[in-house]
């Protein structure tokens, strides 16, 4: 790999991020192929999952999407899919956020194209590379990239085939990506002081989860860790 600190793209950088991403399959398989047996069971069909899969490209988002899912739509539903997709995506603010000064200098397409597929699993691949002293832009992107793949086609496949496990929770399968981001925040690790804001988060998102209905526990806590960063900093 190159050894420069300046931020840089290449091939082998794809190659890299694809293979660093294959930990993250088996929660992406398991997520979208419910996603995809859900929209099924919705009613909806085959084009309209695989748009939602393509194009919001984010589970939670498309989950909630599918409770508010109307045959008929009106302006009011519209705008309130429309909301509660901007809420539950803006983490997704800070994610970019983090990853500026690794892509500041990329070219406006490439960035626009690597904001568009950021994923926590595909961040988090991101940034144990960047930590490291890796520099290949290549490396987020190809994680982002497979990822997107992996989603696109077990969203068929649960559309198919995903009515077999009608009810996944009975498997066990629902701790399959909780496990595998806790595995993954592991080598992030840099003491108790840098962990509070997590901890705050966590609390945080916890007894608004708790207390108030919907889905602002998402924004609740993203906003009091970086509240709490700031503070202890």
């Amino acid at each position: 790999m190159h050894s420069s600190l300046r931020p840089f793209f290449s091939q082998a950088g794809l190659r890299h991020g694809a293979r660093a991403a294959l930990p993250a399959f088996p929660g992406f398989i398991m997520f979208s192929a419910a996603f995809g047996t859900a929209a099924a069971q919705k009613g909806l069909s085959l084009a309209e999952a695989m748009g939602l899969s393509a194009f919001v490209y984010a589970g939670a988002s498309q989950m909630v999407g599918l409770e508010v899912w109307q045959k008929v739509w009106t302006p009011t539903t519209i705008l309130t899919i429309m909301t509660v997709t901007a809420v539950v995506n803006a983490r997704m603010i800070l994610l970019g956020a983090t990853v500026q000064p690794w892509l500041r200098h990329e070219p406006m397409a490439r960035n626009a194209l690597n904001l568009f597929l950021i994923t926590e699993a595909g961040w988090l691949v991101g940034t144990r590379y960047y930590n490291e002293g890796g520099r290949d832009v290549g490396v987020l992107l190809g994680a982002a990239l497979i990822l997107w793949i992996v989603w696109q086609i077990a969203t068929i496949v649960g559309f198919f085939a995903g009515a077999l496990v009608p009810e996944p929770k009975a498997f066990g399968l629902d701790f399959v990506m909780p496990i595998f981001f806790s595995v993954m925040l592991v080598p992030l690790w840099k003491g108790a002081r840098p962990a509070l804001p997590w901890l705050v988060a966590g609390a945080v998102s916890f007894v608004t989860h708790a207390l108030v209905p919907g889905y602002g526990y998402i924004v609740a806590g993203a906003l009091a860790g970086v509240i709490a960063g700031m503070l202890i900093e």
